[in-house]
């Protein structure tokens, strides 16, 4: 059950609540007479009748909830067959839709990599960042160009755009872009390291009215800049958290976290530090084995550390005092699906997902940088004539599969996984989390 859901089962209960009040109040009231009275005994016998049709949903979401809330425990356990039972449901509903999408995809979020630019050097890195400017850099002219016909076609208010990099702050025409994008309808979010916040910066995200932002995070002081390689980084994302709380139009305020061996016995004091700066979203993920990652000793978590992260997710999720999520990728299998994300696995790539790259490339999630998914350019290209009439291997022609992958159990759900995480070379998944966590992988 996804918050939502919780908050649509809060506002029911005190509908029905507030229905027995006047139902009660109606039999006191002596003032009702004749065809008030019977006015009103319509209306609500009509108000009573709509909650008691959808009564039952919310009761079975309530009981599905707290099946999937129990310990997952031997396959042959009652409570953990009905959890299976549950989770299987959801991941077919996903399949069902996955499947609709290739048929008929539909563009929802696109990716805006606006620079490669960036003011740190963070071990993990996937697109292995830097501090100068490409010689091919897409222009702000060429960027508006896109957006136009993406609006011109699909509907500036049907696509959100989310701002990504290198850091996008690097780019002074940043919020000239941003600007002309609110002018034809669009809504925008922003993923950044923050260390280039400033209270100029915050009156430009106040005036292009940002919906949400995602800031990274990736442990306590010391080793947030050691991680980042940027002495002071820590106090200037904490400054920024503050300021950025005053921006009217932001309603999602995130604080991402990559956990990695080196800060993985630090997620409980990140916690406790963001519940007192009063975050109430955090996305916890691991290290991918991409970009400067593959390259950087004592990153990627092993089996026993990967574990131990999904188990603390879960833990946090069922306290309830924040919104804590892991990332989009990967399918962990039926133990761990269905109560980690507020959805079960997917990937939308090139189904609702598109970006467009730094140097105008067409592609999807711009972690996935092979050259091998890269559909086009807007310097050259219609991005819309390239969405709708090509992104095949996305699609139809997925290209992340194999035969070992097609008669796995899971491939139905998993479809090999992320595409970030596929290696184009060998044509196998270089994060299988079947292999990866062993018996902790139920299917």
């Amino acid at each position: 059950m996804n918050n939502e859901e919780k908050n649509d089962i809060k506002e029911f209960n005190k509908l029905r609540d507030s229905l027995n009040d006047l139902w009660a109040e109606l039999e006191d009231n002596e003032l009702l007479e004749g065809e008030n009275r019977k006015d009103f005994v319509e209306a609500l016998s009509s108000a009573t009748d709509f909650v008691k049709g959808i009564s039952g949903y919310f009761d079975d979401l309530e009981r599905k909830q707290k099946i999937l809330d129990s310990d997952f425990k031997d396959k042959r356990d009652k409570t953990t067959k009905e959890i299976i039972k549950i989770k299987k449901e959801l991941l077919d509903s996903m399949a069902e839709r996955i499947d609709d999408l290739y048929e008929h995809p539909t563009l929802r979020n696109l990716f805006l990599e606006v620079t490669l630019r960036c003011n740190a050097r963070c071990e993990h890195c996937g697109s292995s960042c830097g501090d100068k400017i490409p010689k091919d850099e897409i222009s702000a002219e060429e960027l508006k160009k896109a957006l136009d016909d993406i609006n011109e076609h699909y509907g500036a208010s049907n696509v959100f755009l989310t701002i990504t990099g290198g850091e996008p702050l690097m780019r002074k025409d940043l919020f000239d872009i941003l600007k002309y994008a609110r002018s034809l309808g669009y809504s925008w979010g922003m993923a950044t390291n923050a260390m280039l916040i400033t209270e100029q910066t915050i009156e430009k995200i106040k005036e292009t009215e940002m919906f949400s932002v995602s800031i990274s995070l990736d442990g306590l002081k010391e080793t947030h800049e050691n991680f980042r390689k940027v002495p002071g980084s820590f106090e200037k994302v904490m400054k920024a958290i503050d300021m950025l709380k005053e921006v009217p139009s932001l309603e999602h305020l995130q604080i991402t976290t990559v956990a990695n061996k080196k800060n993985l016995n630090e997620l409980e004091d990140i916690y406790q530090l963001l519940l007192d700066k009063g975050i109430k979203e955090w996305r916890v993920m691991n290290v991918d084995p991409i970009g400067r990652a593959n390259l950087s000793d004592g990153v990627l978590l092993d089996r026993e550390g990967l574990i131990y992260m999904l188990n603390f997710i879960k833990e946090k999720r069922r306290e309830g005092k924040m919104v804590v999520d892991f990332s989009c990728s990967h399918y962990l299998g039926l133990k761990y699906e269905g109560i980690l994300r507020p959805l079960v696995f997917n990937c939308g790539a090139g189904l609702y997902i598109g970006s467009i790259l730094s140097n105008g490339d067409i592609c999807v999630c711009p972690n996935a940088r092979n050259k091998k998914l890269i559909q086009g350019n807007i310097k050259t290209d219609s991005f819309v004539d390239v969405w709708d009439n090509k992104f095949e291997i996305f699609r139809k022609k997925r290209i992340t599969t194999n035969e070992k992958c097609k008669n796995c159990k899971s491939f139905k759900y998993c479809r090999g996984d992320s595409f970030h995480t596929w290696n184009y070379e060998e044509n196998v998944p270089n994060m299988c989390m079947k292999e990866f966590l062993g018996k902790e992988f139920v299917e």
